[in-house]
């Protein structure tokens, strides 16, 4: 029988049980009734208070076991989290660093550009002005065989004459 069940039959018990005369609280009650129903009960209750004991020892355990899982889950979500912000820090971290890097490499390729100008400018110059002052003494030249062609150098007697070579 349930413990429950057995004290209710004891409840029971005491409340049919007759009155001690000229008292209201005091009834008379057989004592070795009594006594074998309370027996029974404490019979009873401690393999059901060893059941209880056991379900909540189990139960503790569920919830521990279940407060641990919980805790695992939540570390390796913070760490996937850190994970996650630490792949993004380097990800941005590698874009800067490499926009840092294109924009040094432009500005290194414009400075060589420049200076392959102004080289390329000073050879121009340079070979301007030669040409410039052969092209002078070509002038200077072909002047001068001009004029002497006009003043008559060129004569007959030095056509006759060898050339020198």
């Amino acid at each position: 029988m349930d413990p429950l069940d057995r004290i209710d039959e004891l409840i029971a018990m005491v409340e049919t049980a007759r009155s001690v005369p000229m008292s209201r609280n005091n009834c008379m009650i057989d004592r070795a009734e009594m006594i074998a129903a309370l027996d029974e009960l404490r019979a009873e209750l401690p393999a059901d208070l060893r059941r209880a004991q056991a379900l909540l020892e189990e139960r503790d355990k569920i919830m521990e076991a279940g407060k641990r899982e919980a805790d695992r889950i939540i570390s390796e979500g913070e760490a996937e989290h850190a994970r996650l912000v630490s792949v993004n820090e380097i990800t941005v971290s590698a874009e800067h660093e490499g926009a840092r890097i294109i924009a040094e490499a432009r500005a290194e390729a414009q400075r060589l550009r420049e200076e392959v100008d102004d080289y390329v400018d000073t050879a121009l110059a340079n070979f301007e002005q030669f040409l410039t002052r052969a092209l002078a003494s070509i002038e200077r030249g072909r002047d001068k065989m001009h004029a002497l062609r006009e003043i008559g150098t060129f004569a007959g007697d030095e056509a006759e004459r060898p050339l020198p070579f």
